[in-house]
């Protein structure tokens, strides 16, 4: 049974995502596109980012955890990033922002409150970027509980 449960939160965290990302990709022209990839760490899955503008973007992912109670988690960010980026010139980017996590605990549903810290580096002749970062979590329901995620994910920009 808690395996049908936990396919069944898959399938809506993944609908919503795709449902994030084809929203976004209209929009996306005229800014820096959608990136699509990987993050691999603590969680490992699938990452995806949208620029807002040249400072602010929203990134989220599907993936999951390595450790024994978390198995699958989505969140979401809102990031802010220190400088500008460009599409003309590479560019190593500091970021931090405030978001939001899923995770599913036991045939429980977690859900908490992430601020993310970062760094990313925008290749200026391909539309890839590399980060890592590291994100302080406080579970908020159905207790109080401190976590901490930290992955480093590669990207690939649609325009």
């Amino acid at each position: 049974m808690n395996n049908e449960r936990s396919f069944s939160k898959l399938k809506t965290i993944v609908s919503g995502l795709a449902v994030l990302c084809l929203c976004a990709i209209p929009d996306a022209q005229a800014r820096e596109g959608v990136g699509l990839g990987i993050i691999v760490g603590e969680p490992s899955g699938l990452s995806m980012k949208y620029w807002l503008d040249n400072t602010t973007a929203i990134d989220a992912a599907v993936a999951f955890s390595h450790s024994d109670n978390n198995p699958l988690q989505f969140h979401a960010d809102y990031l802010m990033h220190s400088g500008m980026s460009t599409k003309n010139s590479s560019s190593l980017l500091s970021y931090y922002g405030v978001g939001a996590r899923i995770s599913d605990d036991d045939n429980d549903t977690r859900v908490g409150i992430r601020i993310p810290f970062g760094v990313t580096y925008n290749f200026s002749d391909v539309p890839v970027d590399l980060f890592a970062e590291i994100a302080p979590v406080l579970d908020v329901t159905p207790d109080v509980a401190f976590d901490l995620n930290a992955a480093v994910g590669i990207r690939y920009f649609f325009h």
